[in-house]
Parts: C-alpha cells; structure tokens; sequence
C-alpha cells in the first residue's frame, strides 16, 4: 500500500473536527522526553489548539523503560495548555497495534464516534493497513492524521517540566525479558488483540488521568 503523508493529512483534516486523536507512546528515559516523544505530543497538542479534536488519547504501557508512556505523554500535554480533562491515559498498550486498539476502547467507552490516530510519519505508515481493520471491526470512524513537520517546528512550546516520577512503575519488568522475540512481532502485527473485546465496550465514563 501507497502511504503519502501529505494527502493522507489533507484528507483526515476536511474530516474535522474529530472527538479524540489517539497518540501512541515510546519510551521515557533519562528523565526527559526524547525528540520523537515531543514531536507527537507537540502535533497532538497543535490539533487541539487548532480546534482539530476535542480530546487527546495518550496510549502506552511501561515496555522497555519503567514509566507509563502514556502517562508521561499526558503530563506534557497538561503543562503544555491542554485541560485536564480533555485528556485520556490508556496504561495497558505494549505495541503499536494495541495503542490504537485500546485507544479505540477508550473511545467507545467514551461514546466517541469520530476519532484519528495522530503520530509521526513513519508510525503513521507502518499503521496504514492496520486502520481499515479496526474500522471494520468497529462503528468508529477512524482516520489518520500524520505529522507536518513545518508545523510542530513553527509552534512555540517552551521546555515543559514534569514530575515524571508520578508515572514511574516500581515493579517493572521490560518487554524483552517477559515476552520471546516471536511473542513480540506477533504482537507488533496485532496478533495479541482480542477484537471481540471492542463490541462488548460500554459506554462508561473513564477517567481522564488513568
């Protein structure tokens, strides 16, 4: 499959405005966030300044570092302007198959109907096939909407800082010791998803910061 950003963006932005963009997680460490981490939470954090989405679904487990991606992503969010309260943690995701997947839990718990994956480009390629599936197995109309570098680069943003230790995990174990190299690309190509798991979903509210 054929995966341009650009039209691909272009065609997700006449879709808007969207109930929440979910945004996979990637490790924290050495206690700041590193340049691909930013980069997704500063586009996600332009698309709600600019009225794109209401909410923000930030996806990620503790995987190869012992902090809750998605936690950390939030706590950026906030200090960087985003309400409490238009922010969603999802904890449990340990690829990038099952942030979007637990991300749309989120979403129908929610009663969200419309939503975006909202993440870098070669993310965004890599989960191109992986939307139409989740879609089918979903009534959510799921869309994608790929990072623009030049406008995260044009958008003031300051040095944020966290109190990272709040999604710090005490008893955590990495990925690569719980789970075999094979156990891990079957999950990185969605094999460890429970798809019927999204039918059964209520409508129940969720906490926005867990």
């Amino acid at each position: 499959m054929f995966f341009n950003p650009v039209k691909t963006f272009e065609k997700g932005i006449r879709l808007q405005p969207y109930d929440a963009v979910i945004v996979p997680g990637i490790p924290f460490e050495d206690s700041t966030w590193s340049y691909i981490m930013k980069g997704r939470v500063l586009w996600s954090v332009y698309l709600y300044r600019q009225g794109i989405t209401k909410n923000i679904i930030y996806s990620g487990s503790s995987v190869y570092s012992p902090f809750i991606e998605g936690k950390i992503m939030a706590l950026y969010a906030e200090q960087l302007g985003v309400p409490r309260e238009n922010i969603f943690v999802e904890p449990k995701a340990e690829h990038s198959t099952e942030n979007v997947y637990y991300g749309c839990m989120i979403a129908i718990r929610q009663g969200f109907r419309r939503v975006a994956l909202a993440t870098d480009r070669f993310q965004s390629r890599t989960l191109a096939d992986f939307l139409p599936k989740i879609k089918r197995k979903t009534r959510l109309d799921i869309q994608s909407l790929p990072m623009q570098d030049e406008m995260v680069r044009t958008m003031p943003h300051g040095d944020p800082v966290i109190e990272y230790n709040l999604a710090k995990v005490d008893s955590f174990v990495s990925l690569t010791v719980r789970e075999s190299k094979l156990k891990r690309f079957w999950g990185t190509i969605g094999k460890h998803i429970k798809y019927e798991r999204l039918k059964s979903q209520e409508k129940e509210k969720v906490n926005p910061t867990n």
